[in-house]
């Protein structure tokens, strides 16, 4: 058998393998899911999205239900850009590279369906993105803008943190941006090694840097499609 197909062959093995492995990992996910439904529940049903307003498209809401929109559409974005990387490989991806950015991909999944579980119907409606500027046939352009996503994932997480009221949501949402660091660190590491946690991203406290939502939205809005309206978030 050829070297290629080898290859070929060996990297969808591994990707039935760990798509098994998230499947788990997604349940367990699911499973939290379903306590903080309870919880939301039970909220004031002023936080949910009041629709959209003026021209957005969408309308995250107000309160902690904002709040879980904001993180959800952030990881539609992130979900849908690594779903296009695996279908598309880039040239001469490593099979080590393919699994874990397969990997990368199945966690973003697993958030992003969390907070739709955990919205129900206060849930923002699925996202439009574009690309523009994105070579996904290019190593470098690719992880060059997984860098950027997990970058600013971590600090979009880090600054909706205070904004958060119920402790069940804060403590869900430091779970997850501790993953959005693994996977900065890792995309970071293979661009160029031992830069997972230099002095662009970690200040001189040892503290990560953090983005109002505001902030962030205007960067995403690069690649999402949907106008968003922000203007009920929670501000500090």
């Amino acid at each position: 058998m050829p070297k290629s197909q080898i290859t070929q062959t060996r990297m969808e093995a591994n990707q039935k393998e760990i798509a098994q492995v998230s499947r788990r990992k997604f349940l367990g996910f699911a499973g939290a899911a379903t306590g903080l439904i309870v919880v939301a529940s039970s909220c004031n049903k002023n936080d949910s999205p009041t629709g959209s307003t003026g021209t957005a498209d969408v309308d995250l809401g107000s309160g902690d239900f904002g709040i879980l929109n904001y993180a959800y559409a952030l990881e539609q974005l992130e979900a849908a850009f690594y779903t296009k990387v695996i279908d598309s490989p880039y040239s001469g991806i490593p099979a080590q590279e393919l699994a874990m950015l397969t990997d990368i991909r199945d966690h973003e999944i697993a958030h992003r369906e969390f907070f739709k579980t955990v919205l129900a119907d206060k849930a923002i409606g699925d996202l439009e993105f574009k690309w523009t500027g994105i070579d996904f046939a290019s190593r470098d352009s690719v992880l060059a803008t997984a860098k950027a996503f997990e970058d600013l994932g971590v600090a979009a997480y880090n600054g909706a943190g205070r904004l958060i009221v119920m402790a069940d949501y804060l403590v869900v949402a430091g779970q997850i941006v501790s993953v959005e660091a693994r996977h900065a660190a890792y995309i970071r590491d293979i661009i160029s090694n031992g830069t997972f946690a230099d002095d662009t991203v970690v200040d001189a406290m040892g503290l990560d840097g953090s983005k109002k939502p505001l902030e962030v939205l205007e960067i995403a809005s690069n690649y999402i499609v949907t106008t968003i309206d922000a203007s009920n978030l929670p501000t500090y």
